[in-house]
């Protein structure tokens, strides 16, 4: 795995400008402000949408946004811009939505002239003809330390895994699924309560400083990639609706960490029998405890402890602190038990 200090990677006469050039001839130092590159961003969700406010922000030339198509969200399906897109239209920038990679999207690509391409959670492996073009390459900005958590969830298999760190990966993009070569890494801890939503503004927002770091590095051509070690490569496992269904002969910290993983979405939730039926049971937020009660209780049955609500796991307890039954509004856990007391000695399934 290969780390690096972006100080120790700046030439000595660089470090000796920094300190003794006057501001006007700092200007004629790409170190020290935005180079006048050509710069193609490809990205979608809310996290390539930080990295590229980052970029707009410190003057960078954008000349062009490639995003994915506007898509049907929600319950009402109501078809929504990408973060990306919404981010490009604020700053006035060219947006182009191909339906895929084809011939026509390859020569707009091309028309753009870019000198550098800056890829983050796009959603799509680049074709070979793309990754040529640009002079520079394409960067990619991937939300773990490669070749840890290949693929398109990193930061939700950091924690499902239970993980106590995670990082940033910049690399020099080729034809395979985040397999290309290191340009830098950076870790970033997780903490014990993070779930998916507070670790991926982290993320985003480290991604986006690191970038911004080592951007000036690599066009000076002051940084050699290195290849990654795929003895030590872990692929994402692809995350869908119902894999929040909750096993409850599972141990409780795994199923936390499962709630943490998944939260906002799509969440995690079981299934309890009421009046013969069978209703979905959202658990909104959760905590939990390692050892099981002194009491014994079947696994999944649900009993009070004290003033909290556990349910029984295979080893440990979860705590139910907020839920919404199928069909209704969501509510803490004190609130749901005055209208669903017979929650109470029921089984989860």
């Amino acid at each position: 795995m290969a780390w690096f200090d972006l100080k120790r990677l700046v030439p000595e006469n660089k470090l000796q400008e920094q300190k003794t050039e006057s501001p006007k001839k700092k200007k004629k130092i790409s170190w020290f402000g935005a180079p006048k590159i050509r710069i193609l961003f490809m990205g979608t969700p809310e996290f390539a949408a930080v990295i590229l406010s980052g970029l707009v922000e410190k003057k960078y030339h954008i000349v062009g946004i490639i995003t994915r198509k506007d898509k049907p969200v929600g319950r009402k399906q109501e078809v929504a811009e990408s973060a990306v897109k919404k981010k490009a239209l604020k700053y006035h920038l060219p947006i182009e939505q191909p339906e895929k990679l084809d011939r026509e999207a390859i020569e707009k690509i091309k028309s753009l002239k870019p000198d550098l391409i800056i890829v983050a959670a796009y959603g799509r492996i680049l074709p070979k003809e793309i990754l040529a073009i640009p002079g520079f390459g394409c960067i990619n900005v991937h939300a773990s330390l490669l070749p840890k958590w290949r693929g398109a969830s990193p930061i939700q298999n950091a924690l499902l895994s239970g993980a106590t760190e995670t990082g940033v990966t910049l690399m020099l993009m080729d034809e395979g699924m985040d397999t290309g070569n290191i340009v830098a890494q950076k870790k970033i801890a997780i903490a014990p309560k993070d779930t998916a939503e507070s670790l991926g503004i982290r993320s985003a927002e480290e991604s986006r400083d690191f970038l911004l770091e080592t951007l000036p590095l690599w066009i000076e051509r002051a940084i050699t990639p290195l290849p990654q070690d795929n003895a030590q490569a872990t692929l994402c496992q692809l995350i869908e609706r119902e894999d929040g269904h909750i096993l409850w002969t599972d141990e409780a910290e795994t199923i936390y960490n499962r709630f943490r993983a998944l939260h906002p979405w799509p969440g995690i939730f079981t299934f309890w029998k009421k009046d013969n039926e069978l209703l979905r049971l959202k658990l909104l937020f959760v905590s939990f405890q390692k050892q099981s009660p002194q009491v014994a209780h079947p696994v999944g049955q649900v009993f009070e402890v004290g003033e909290k609500v556990g349910v029984q796991t295979g080893e440990g307890v979860i705590f139910l602190e907020a839920v919404q039954l199928e069909g209704k509004t969501d509510m803490p856990i004190a609130e749901f038990l005055l209208g669903n007391k017979e929650i109470i000695g029921s089984f989860l399934q």
